[in-house]
């Protein structure tokens, strides 16, 4: 039986990465629903629109995922499990753009904070813009919504899936570079308590 699984992020995010290993792991066969953010995973779990939801909740290098957090906090939900995950940032652009092109990095605030000391060595002068999700920066770019010569820090997926190219790879500032993801599923509500 398939189970709809609520992903975090876009097609070729850290998020599908890891609920597709933590389906493997667990012998799921899942089908994705890719909801963006946090607050869609535990929105579309009270909703009984997914059966499982994966949400990243703290980076080795970047901290605490606070989106997570603030989402947690207005949403009731029962926690099943953890799955850290390691994380292997690149530097994608369009076809053709060169480095010294590059004018902005986009990225999730996650994505920038772990790549801190790459991006003060090679692109002090870029302007960082903060995305809503790595994978969704990397469609957003491939389909014209951002400027031409902006670079995405994103997962390696996301060139192959979006038609880009990869400048580099494992910018992260350290490693390993793991995310830990959490499991959850719907709270029971107080009826279904009571039983």
């Amino acid at each position: 039986m398939t189970t709809l699984f609520g992903i975090s992020g876009d097609a070729g995010s850290f998020s599908e990465e890891a609920a597709l290993l933590y389906a493997q792991q667990n012998g799921i066969e899942p089908t994705l629903v890719h909801l963006l953010h946090m607050e869609g995973v535990l929105h579309a779990l009270e909703e009984e629109r997914i059966d499982l939801g994966i949400v990243p909740v703290v980076n080795l290098i970047g901290g605490l995922v606070k989106p997570a957090f603030q989402a947690m906090g207005k949403h009731a939900f029962t926690f099943i499990d953890e799955l850290w995950h390691e994380i292997n940032q690149c530097l994608l652009v369009r076809p053709g753009v060169q480095p010294h092109q590059i004018s902005h990095i986009v990225s999730h605030s996650q994505g920038l904070a772990q790549c801190r000391q790459f991006l003060q060595t090679h692109y002090q002068n870029a302007e960082q813009i903060e995305w809503i999700d790595t994978a969704k920066a990397a469609r957003d770019l491939a389909a014209g919504n951002l400027p031409s010569h902006a670079a995405i820090i994103a997962p390696a997926r996301c060139a192959q899936l979006y038609g880009l190219e990869i400048k580099a790879v494992k910018i992260q500032d350290r490693h390993p570079n793991r995310t830990a993801f959490i499991l959850v599923k719907k709270y029971p509500d107080n009826a279904s308590l009571l039983k």
